[in-house]
């Protein structure tokens, strides 16, 4: 079986290096994939409860989709071969006849019928080297009735002018119908436009070509998806001339593009009609028009820089704008789609320089925003209505240079009624000057519109501005940027030791602090990170060595450094495995868990409490070093009974801190009695 798999894959290998065009590539796998259906068999997929088949690509074949719908596979005789009765897939070669009795076989038996009727059939049954288009039965059934009405009840002109646009005096198979290329054809010399995609679609006028390389005596049949009919018109021309898209183009006008679009080229316009920008709140519509870079920007953003026509899309494919972003090119069954949306109600109306989809959906990019527009179409519902009820919406519409930090809607927790803290604490998620995340560095220091300064920190696997790391790629806008943050910002309110001195929860840390001469140390400049055990972490331990420990300012001081780290690093800045070197014994290990920090094995209960000298990280249990197997594991899981390396030796000249003692004392005294009411 690993033999059959390694041969399989060595054989697609083979055929990618040798195929020499895209169509040959996915002709060759479809080839490999019915080969065990007997010579010359090729395997399709085709879109259940459709007619609509496809040579298949590695992709394809395991994802068994094609525009998000399940297809099923079949086989059928390769181009150029046909069954024999009682043998095994497709041994014989097709007769080489002309291309008239060519038609005949390949499912275009209505093209023939035409071709008859308008006194074609003499020319494609005598002397000459053709290629023709030819309509499958399918599509000639699709046109619409007046169309082929009009057709028929002239077959000498009408019929027989729309046959040879189909008809190039030449023989060209799929290998010379390369991307983007046009040949004349024998209808007044109006050019056929080929588009040879990467997939291996290729298509004539945007119609598919559905059965290429049907080799005749007199020249070569591609069956197509669709009847074409004749380009003369430009892109800008179609434009121009569709009261449909009166509003689209007075835009173009003043954005100054009609003249790019008259040009020659290969776009794709997906051209949002008057509705589309009905759709639109006047004043955003007023802004954008009234604003010649967000103008450009916007048009720019509906134009690809190459031609797609909708049957070459199978999957969603982002495709560069001329605006220069991307947009999300798809299709959902037969309806082509753009980032998600089925927004196009009108495809494939071909110029000579490009294709024009009409969309009822207008596309804005982020570079004509606004930061409350940017807010508004991001997933910071909760930031964007608690920056307007701060009343900060004149800053967020207008043209200040500005960056924004939005957490996502699952950072906020607890009331989130405006009052005048949660006012400030909203403006201090506004920095004064648009930035890029890329430019930002670490210790970089960034101004708020309150006035405050955060600090930036870079790490390995994370930008974070105070304890708020940023979550997404920048929105950039007209004027300004919008960070997508993961927190609600804690901005520091004073030092380390004003953190533990304001929450009731380090009453006793601060008593040991103070106790181990340590107050200065927390209160001076600098960038530290305290792990920082609670009350919690202190009564966890036994009274004996609670007691001892407390007795002994030089073993206080040891053990409290050993919960202090150098430098500051919040919790979005841990990774699996980081280490962080104490400032007493060896390093730390730090672990990551279900979005829990976890260092030496002791998960942190609450963190990211931030301070102008550093970071405190509360803990409930005091942190020993691992023994040295756990050491080079991840710092992760049930944490162990602390014991200090001098608690296995007496401490004769240990003293009484009676104070600090008496204090634990009534703290454990409490707990119990808490316990027994």
């Amino acid at each position: 079986m690993n033999v059959c798999v390694l041969v399989l894959g060595l054989a697609l290998v083979l055929t990618v290096c040798v195929a020499r065009s895209p169509y040959q590539a996915v002709l060759q796998h479809s080839r490999i994939r019915g080969r065990q259906q007997g010579p010359n068999v090729c395997a399709m997929q085709q879109l259940k409860g459709t007619d609509k088949k496809y040579f298949t690509n590695c992709k394809q074949w395991y994802h068994r989709k094609i525009c998000g719908k399940p297809t099923v596979i079949t086989y059928e005789c390769c181009p150029g071969y046909e069954k024999i009765p009682g043998e095994k897939g497709c041994p014989a070669a097709l007769p080489l006849v002309n291309i008239y009795n060519t038609l005949g076989v390949v499912g275009a038996s209505t093209t023939q019928m035409y071709s008859e009727r308008a006194k074609l059939r003499e020319e494609i049954e005598g002397p000459g080297s053709f290629t023709f288009f030819a309509p499958s039965n399918e599509a000639w059934a699709a046109l619409p009735t007046e169309i082929l009405d009009a057709l028929v009840s002239n077959v000498n002109i009408e019929l027989l002018n729309a046959l040879h646009y189909h008809m190039v005096n030449r023989r060209l198979t799929s290998e010379e119908l390369r991307h983007g290329s046009s040949f004349a054809s024998m209808y007044q010399d109006f050019h056929v436009h080929i588009h040879h995609y990467s997939n291996g679609i290729v298509t004539v006028n945007c119609a598919r070509l559905i059965k290429p390389d049907q080799h005749a005596t007199n020249g070569i049949v591609h069956v197509v998806d669709r009847v074409i009919t004749a380009v003369s018109n430009n892109v800008n021309t179609i434009l121009d001339i569709d009261d449909d898209l009166e509003t689209l183009r007075m835009a173009m006008t003043a954005a100054g593009l009609t003249g790019m679009l008259e040009e020659e080229g290969q776009y794709t316009v997906f051209a949002p009609t008057n509705e589309a920008f009905e759709k639109i709140p006047q004043e955003t519509l007023n802004r954008i028009l009234g604003d010649p870079v967000a103008l450009r920007d916007l048009l720019n953003y509906h134009i690809l820089k190459h031609m797609q026509c909708a049957e070459s899309i199978v999957s969603g494919t982002p495709m560069e704008t001329l605006q220069g972003t991307v947009l999300e090119v798809g299709c959902d069954g037969d309806q082509m789609t753009l980032n998600g949306k089925a927004i196009i109600t009108k495809k494939d109306q071909l110029g000579t320089n490009g294709v024009v989809h009409y969309i009822n959906e207008l596309l804005i990019p982020d570079s004509a925003k606004v930061l409350l527009e940017l807010a508004e179409s991001s997933s910071v519902d909760m930031a964007a209505k608690l920056f307007v009820e701060a009343g900060l919406s004149p800053h967020l519409t207008g043209s200040e240079a500005l960056t924004m930090l939005a957490p996502l809607d699952d950072a906020f927790k607890g009331s989130l009624t405006m009052t005048p803290d949660m006012r400030k604490l909203m403006t201090n998620h506004i920095i004064k000057e648009q930035l890029s995340s890329k430019s930002l560095y670490h210790g970089q220091e960034l101004e708020t519109l309150g006035g405050l300064k955060l600090r930036v920190f870079v790490y390995r696997n994370n930008l974070c501005i105070e304890n708020a790391c940023i979550a997404a790629h920048d929105k950039t806008g007209r004027y300004a940027t919008m960070f997508t943050v993961d927190k609600v910002l804690t901005p520091p309110m004073g030092t380390v030791m004003d953190v533990l001195k304001a929450d009731d929860r380090f009453s006793l840390l601060v008593g040991a602090v103070q106790t181990a001469g340590m107050t200065e140390l927390l209160n001076q400049q600098g960038a530290l990170t305290f792990f920082a055990p609670t009350n919690d972490a202190f009564n966890a331990m036994s009274p004996s060595e609670l007691n001892r420990l407390m007795r002994n300012p030089q073993e206080l001081s040891g053990v409290l450094r050993y919960h202090l780290g150098e430098g500051m690093l919040v919790s979005g800045g841990v990774g699996s495995h980081t280490r962080v070197k104490p400032l007493q014994g060896e390093k730390l290990e730090l672990g990551v868990r279900n979005s829990t920090v976890y260092v030496n094995k002791i998960p942190v209960a609450d963190a990211d409490l931030m301070a102008t000298n550093g970071v405190v990280h509360a803990v409930n249990n005091v942190i020993k070093p691992l023994p040295p197997k756990v050491d080079r594991e991840q710092a992760d899981g049930p944490a162990a009974p602390f014991r200090s390396a001098a608690a296995s030796r007496a401490d004769a000249k240990s003293f009484r801190n009676d104070d600090l003692f008496q204090k634990v004392v009534r703290s454990r005294s409490s707990r119990t009695m808490n316990k027994s009411q």
